[in-house]
Parts: structure tokens; C-alpha cells; sequence
């Protein structure tokens, strides 16, 4: 799960690097742009991804029969989902309005969005499927094409961004349209790949995933909506905290926008392993919860709460010894470089609480209990990091600028470990 995180993680480190040796522009449209989609992906995927607590705890409970029916009620609600987020992605005015941007970066984020639009089926479909093979414990296919699809991107978004291939009828795709562009390609090939591999591997063929295909159903609907609702908008809220932050700190320039947009790519890739740990412990734990074998779910809990504690640990002490090295590789802009290096000590404590937070998060998950930790990320995200942020960033005597976003940030994810860390030891207690 880890590699396949990693790997998927690995085009947004792709775009970055490519764009950072292109130009600071394109570099500032996609921090802006990927942001935006990526709070529109993920929140959406969410939803879906309710699949995976269900057949969880459906294998856990020796109802095998029933797995076929929730995968494919979890792909209609996706294709539903599809249709919002291509309107979104396309006219993200409001969104925008948010922020005052210079007018070529904004030109250049609406085409990207737009562009990225027509991958979003592709990629709700494909993590629809994730979650499902994920909760079944069969991990390593997914990371076999997660690995793929990104070598598959490095070559096509190198040859696009840098010009080297040129398509005249559809127009320029160099820079960060050429990112866009290879995302959408790559995302498409990802989906073939699973869809491929659900019809043909053993592993899938006793839960008969394709016979006596279901339309809709208002019950099996509502239990993926029930679950999925509060786990899409608990990743909303936290994906859209960044969004946001992206947004603001646009008018502070291109430099810390660039310097920000490094930051936050190595917060992301460091937030990979807390969520591949995440989606195993939701997935022992809720097989686990199925069979109402308690003291297993309960150990799931903790080991994955120890490993998630313990390797940020060392990842964040990793991350503070090779800051120069590591932000040299992303732009060669020695003003971007030092607005990365005076944030790197906000990422590496940051990473730390995240993984207790977000192993927490996702073993209440295993438990079905998700509207209690939706609103701790509400009030965590939102109240202390964004708005707190923003308060330190621009609202006090002496504003810090970015680094205020980042210091409300590390408060934000101190608390929400401690509040669902409190709120997960009192599920195990409880059903001892």
C-alpha cells in the first residue's frame, strides 16, 4: 500500500520538478491548480471509498455473497459523483474569487483545471476500485500499476512540458498544460489496467464481481452515503485547508507561492505512509469488527497507531538532515529555495502528529464511526489551521506571512490527534 501510495504521490512530485526547471509561473499555476483538483478528487473519492469499511467488515462476517453488489453500487455512486466534479473543474470561479491572483498564473490555472476535467471519471472509477481491492487485503496489483502509470507519466509529462512532443491539433500542451495532459492519459491507463486485472485475477473470481450486475439501490446507496458523506468531507476539509492556504498566499507573490507549493509537495509525500498504514488498519480492523473478534480489531488499532508514531518520527528527523539537497533537486530559484528551507522545520513536526491523526481517523473507520471524526476535522482544520493561519499569516500586529499558516497547521494536527486518539480508545474500551 505504501509503494503504490508513494508511487501515485510520485506524479505530483513529477509536475513539480518538471515545472520548477520550466518556469515560476507554471510552477505557481499548478501549486493553485493541482490544489484545487486534488481537494475536488480526493473529497469525492472519499465518498466512494466508503466501499471499503463495508466489504471489510461484509468479509470479516462470512457474507462473501454480498461483495459483488457493494463494489458495484460503490461504481454507480461514482459515475454520479463525475458529473459535479467535471462542472466544478471547469467553472471554478468562485473558488477563485477567493484569492487575488495575477492574471497569467489564473490563466493558466483555469486551463489546467479544465483540461484535468476530463480525467476525473477515470480516476473515481479507479479509486473506487482501490478501496475495494484494499479492503480485501489484495494490495500489491495496485501498486504494481501505481508504479507503472508513474514511470508511464515521467516520459509522457517530460516530453510535453519540455516541447519535445508536439501535437498541433490539439494546440500547446507545453508547461503546466503538459502535466495536465499526462495526468489525464495516465489516468485512463490506470483505470484499463484495474479493470483488467478485477475481470482476470484469481484472487476476485470467487466474489463473481460482474454477475447479475445491479442498478441503483436507495438502501445500498444510503449505507455508502451514511459512511461516505462524513469520510469525503473529513478529507475535504483537510485537503481544502491547503487549497485554500494556496489561494491566500498567492498574494504575497510567485516566490512564496513556489516556496509554499515545495513545502506542502514534501507534507504530502509524507503523508503517504501514515495513509497507506491508514487503509491497512481500517482494513484488519473492520474485518476484525465483522467477525466481532474485538481483541484483534483493538490490536490493528494500536500497531498501526505505533508504526504510523514511530516511522514519522524518523522520517521527520530524515526530512530536517537533507532540506538542502532535497529542495535543491525541486528549482533551481535561489529566492524559492529559501522560502522552502525557513518552512522545512514546520513539516517535519507537522508529519508527526498528521500520522497519529490520520492512522486514528482511519481505524474509526474499520469501526463505521465517521461523523464524530468528521467534525473533529471541521473544527481542527478549518477553525485552528485555516483561519488561525490566516489570522497569524495577515490579521496581527506583526504578520508572519506564510510561516503563520504553517505554525496554525501544526496546532491544527496536535489537536486532532489527541481529540481522535481519545475518540478511538474509547471505541476499543467500549467494545472490549
Amino acid at each position: 500500500m505504501l509503494i503504490a501510495q508513494l508511487a501515485a504521490m510520485g506524479m505530483v512530485v513529477i509536475d513539480t520538478v518538471l515545472l520548477g526547471h520550466y518556469g515560476t509561473e507554471d510552477l505557481a499555476a499548478v501549486a493553485v491548480g493541482s490544489g484545487i483538483y486534488v481537494a475536488v478528487l480526493v473529497a469525492l473519492a472519499g465518498i466512494v471509498q466508503a466501499v471499503a469499511p463495508i466489504v471489510a467488515q461484509r468479509k470479516g462476517a462470512g457474507r462473501d455473497g454480498e461483495i459483488a453488489g457493494c463494489l458495484q453500487q460503490a461504481f454507480w455512486l461514482a459515475a454520479l459523483l463525475t458529473v459535479p466534479a467535471i462542472l466544478f473543474l471547469r467553472h471554478p470561479d468562485a473558488l477563485l474569487g477567493l484569492a487575488t491572483i495575477a492574471p497569467g498564473i489564473e490563466t493558466k490555472v483555469r486551463a489546467y483545471l479544465a483540461l484535468l476535467a476530463w480525467g476525473v471519471p477515470a480516476a473515481l472509477l479507479y479509486r473506487t476500485f482501490y478501496a475495494f481491492a484494499n479492503a480485501l487485503g489484495q494490495p500489491r496489483p495496485l501498486m504494481i500499476i501505481s508504479l507503472v502509470s508513474t514511470l508511464l507519466h515521467g516520459v509522457v509529462a517530460w516530453l510535453l512540458v519540455s516541447g519535445r512532443f508536439a501535437a498541433p491539433a490539439v494546440g500547446d500542451l507545453t508547461g503546466v498544460l503538459g502535466c495536465g495532459a499526462s495526468n489525464v492519459l495516465v489516468g485512463w491507463f490506470a483505470l484499463g489496467c484495474g479493470a483488467v486485472h478485477m475481470v482476470g485475477s484469481p484472487a476476485f473470481a470467487p466474489y463473481r464481481l460482474l454477475d447479475g450486475w445491479q442498478a441503483p439501490r436507495r438502501a445500498a446507496q444510503g449505507e455508502l452515503l451514511w459512511l461516505g458523506l462524513p469520510m469525503g468531507f473529513s478529507t475535504l476539509v483537510e485537503i481544502s485547508a491547503f487549497t485554500l492556504i494556496a489561494l491566500f498566499v498567492a498574494q504575497l507573490g510567485v516566490t512564496v507561492v513556489a516556496g509554499h507549493r515545495i513545502v506542502a509537495n514534501l507534507a504530502a509525500i509524507c503523508y503517504m505512509l501514515p495513509l497507506a498504514l491508514g487503509m491497512a488498519t481500517l482494513a484488519h480492523a473492520g474485518q476484525a469488527a465483522g467477525a466481532h473478534d474485538w481483541r484483534r480489531a483493538r490490536a490493528a488499532a494500536g500497531a498501526g497507531l505505533l508504526l504510523a508514531g514511530a516511522l514519522a518520527v524518523v522520517l521527520g528527523a530524515l526530512l530536517w538532515l537533507t532540506a538542502q539537497a532535497v529542495i535543491a533537486a525541486y528549482t533551481s530559484d535561489p529566492a524559492v529555495r529559501a522560502v522552502a528551507l525557513s518552512l522545512i522545520a514546520y513539516v517535519a513536526i507537522y508529519q508527526v502528529f498528521d500520522a497519529l491523526q490520520t492512522v486514528a481517523a482511519y481505524a474509526l473507520r474499520g469501526y463505521q464511526i465517521t461523523l464524530v471524526p468528521m467534525l473533529v476535522h471541521i473544527v481542527c482544520f478549518w477553525l485552528v489551521g485555516l483561519l488561525g493561519g490566516w489570522w497569524l499569516a495577515f490579521g496581527i500586529a506583526a504578520p508572519l506571512g506564510v510561516a503563520g499558516f504553517w505554525i496554525a497547521g501544526v496546532a491544527s494536527v496536535v489537536l486532532a490527534a489527541a481529540l481522535l486518539g481519545g475518540l478511538l480508545w474509547r471505541a476499543v474500551d467500549a467494545l472490549r
